[in-house]
């Protein structure tokens, strides 16, 4: 199955594909962690058309993960987002159905080899205090470096570890 995992880049004309994936993955991802009026506002905060076009526009990197020809997840990285030694995961995401057979961890293994082209030492990405993705980060090597409470609006809150993994 490794053998036909795809990581790519895409262009602005592409992030209509990131919404797509964003409404299946995320509120499987967050309904046993937020309510479902949370994950409606996240969803419109986060993934409008808008938003994906500012953060393409501010530098953040946009890939798509391909598995057969089918796209199953997405990730967006910004290079020297804290510290100029820094690689930011913004979003790492996966559908379900594809969690639990090693394609996260070749995900995440192209964007170690992201940074390290780019000669970074350090990945950093916030993950929610209760999400079950934190087993997976700790089998990556990533520690906890500190928690987070951001203030999003509306009464809501993203509850946050920021992790941390040197390279």
């Amino acid at each position: 199955m490794k053998n036909n995992f795809q990581l790519y880049v895409i262009g602005k004309d592409e992030l209509s594909i990131v919404q797509e994936l964003a409404e299946k993955i995320w509120p499987a991802t967050y309904a046993s962690i937020l309510s479902e009026q949370q994950i409606t506002y996240m969803m419109d905060l986060m993934y409008s058309k808008q938003r994906l076009e500012q953060q393409f526009d501010h530098g953040i990197l946009f890939y798509l993960f391909k598995l057969n020809h089918e796209n199953i997840g997405y990730a967006a990285i910004e290079l020297r987002y804290t510290y100029e030694s820094d690689l930011y995961i913004h979003k790492l995401y996966l559908s379900p159905e594809y969690q639990g057979l090693g394609l996260g961890r070749r995900a995440m293994e192209e964007i170690i080899s992201i940074a390290q082209q780019h000669h970074l030492d350090t990945i950093r990405l916030n993950v929610n205090r209760n999400n079950k993705a934190l087993a997976f980060y700790n089998k990556l090597g990533f520690n906890i470096e500190k928690e987070e409470d951001i203030d999003i609006g509306q009464n809501y809150a993203m509850n946050d570890f920021v992790m941390r993994k040197s390279l």
